[in-house]
C-alpha cells in the first residue's frame, strides 16, 4: 500500500500537529538542500559573515546536520568542460563545519575541477571535521556509509550521484564519487546493517532531472529497490525544485528537497527549497516537517517562518502541513 503526496496538493487547512508525533527518546536530524559556496555564499564569507546565519536556530535544534554539498572546495585543478563549475573557497569551511556534522558529495559538481581538487576536498574536510559520505579515494571508500551515533542510536548515511557525467565516479584505485548501480546500493544497504550494525540506513540520492517538479519512473523504482533492501528513509536532491514526498512499505520517500544556498537560480521555482527535520527512533521515522527556504538573487536562503509547509507522522495518513516557527533552542 502506498500513498503519494505531491506538493501541489498540500491545503492551507490541513495542518497536522507534530506533538502527536513526537517522541521524547528520538534523535532529530536536519538535511538541507544543495549548498554552494561558491559565488554569491562565497563572497559573503570573504567578507566575514556567515551565510547560514537565518537558518543557524534550525541546525542548533537537531541532533545531527546534514546537508548535500554542490561544490568542490579546493584551491587546486581546471575547469571541466561543462555549462557549471563550482568551486569553493577553503576558507568556507569553518562556516560550514558551524552548522553541519556531515555532507554528501555524491553530485555532479564534486568533479567540477578534476580528480586533483576532489582529492585536496578530501582532505580538507577531514581537517575541518566534516564528516563526507558518498565519495572518497577510491571505490571502496566512496561506497562505504558514515556512520553517526547519537542517544544510542546509530545511523548509517550512504550518498549516490545518478547525474552525469559519470566520470567524476570513483574506481578502484582513484577518487571520486559513488554512482548508483543498483546491485551496489542494495549491496551497501545491507552491508550497513548486518556489518556495520546500523539502526537506521538513509540514502541520500542526487538524482532525477532539473526542473522536474514530479519524480521520475528511475527515482521511482530505485527508491523502492532501496526501501525493499532495508532502507528507513531517502533523502533526494538534485533537480532544483521541490518533489513530491510518497511513503512506500511504511518508509518516507522524499525525491527532492529542492536548493538551499546557490546564486545559479533560473527560474522562481529554484529560490524555493525544503529544509527538512526528521525525528527518528530505533524503530524507524516517528514524525518530520520542514522549513521553507526563500533564496536570494545573491544564493542567500532566509526562513519562511509562519509558513504552511510539508509535515507528517509515521504513516501516510498523516500527512500534511504545518505552520512552522522558529526553533527556542
Amino acid at each position: 500500500m502506498k500513498t503519494i503526496l505531491s506538493t501541489a496538493l498540500f491545503c492551507a487547512t490541513c495542518i497536522a500537529p507534530l506533538a502527536v508525533y513526537a517522541q521524547t527518546s528520538s534523535v532529530s536530524l536536519v538535511f538541507a538542500g544543495d549548498i554552494v559556496l561558491d559565488g554569491g555564499p562565497g563572497k559573503v564569507v570573504e567578507k566575514g559573515h556567515d551565510p547560514f546565519a537565518a537558518f543557524a536556530s534550525v541546525f542548533s535544534s537537531a541532533d545531527i546536520r546534514v546537508g548535500n554539498l554542490e561544490c568542490v572546495v579546493a584551491t587546486k585543478g581546471v575547469a571541466e568542460e561543462k555549462n557549471f563549475n563550482f568551486r569553493a573557497n577553503p576558507r568556507t569551511l569553518p562556516i560550514l563545519k558551524k552548522h553541519f556534522d556531515a555532507v554528501s558529495i555524491a553530485n555532479n559538481h564534486s568533479g567540477d575541477f578534476g580528480r586533483p581538487a576532489f582529492e585536496e576536498m578530501l582532505g580538507l574536510l577531514d581537517q575541518s571535521g566534516i564528516k563526507k559520505f558518498g565519495g572518497g579515494h577510491n571505490l571502496t571508500e566512496a561506497h562505504t556509509p558514515v556512520l553517526i551515533e547519537r542517544k544510542g542510536i546509530k545511523i548509517a548515511l550512504l550518498g549516490y550521484n545518478e547525474f552525469m557525467p559519470r566520470s567524476f565516479e570513483a574506481d578502484e584505485h582513484g577518487a571520486g564519487t559513488a554512482w548508483s548501480e543498483d546491485e551496489q546500493v542494495v549491496a551497501d544497504i545491507k552491508k550497513a546493517r548486518e556489518f556495520y550494525h546500523a539502526d537506521l540506513v538513509i540514502p541520500v540520492m542526487h538524482w532525477g532531472w532539473e526542473n522536474e517538479p514530479h519524480s521520475s519512473a528511475r527515482q521511482r523504482q530505485l527508491a523502492r529497490l532501496m526501501i525493499d533492501a532495508g532502507a528507513d528513509l531517502i533523502i533526494g536532491g538534485h533537480p532544483h525544485v521541490t518533489e513530491e514526498v510518497e511513503y512506500y512499505q511504511g518508509k518516507l520517500i522524499v525525491y527532492s528537497v529542492g536548493n538551499f544556498m546557490i546564486d545559479a537560480l533560473d527560474n522562481d521555482a529554484q529560490t524555493v527549497g525544503w529544509v527538512m527535520k526528521f525525528n527518528l527512533e530505533k524503530t524507524g521515522l516517528q514524525s518530520w516537517n520542514t522549513t521553507i527556504a526563500h533564496i536570494n538573487p545573491q544564493g542567500i536562503p532566509t526562513p519562511g517562518w509562519n509558513e504552511s509547509s510539508p509535515c507528517g507522522g509515521i504513516d501516510a495518513a498523516s500527512l500534511g502541513q504545518c505552520v512552522n516557527t522558529k526553533p527556542t533552542k
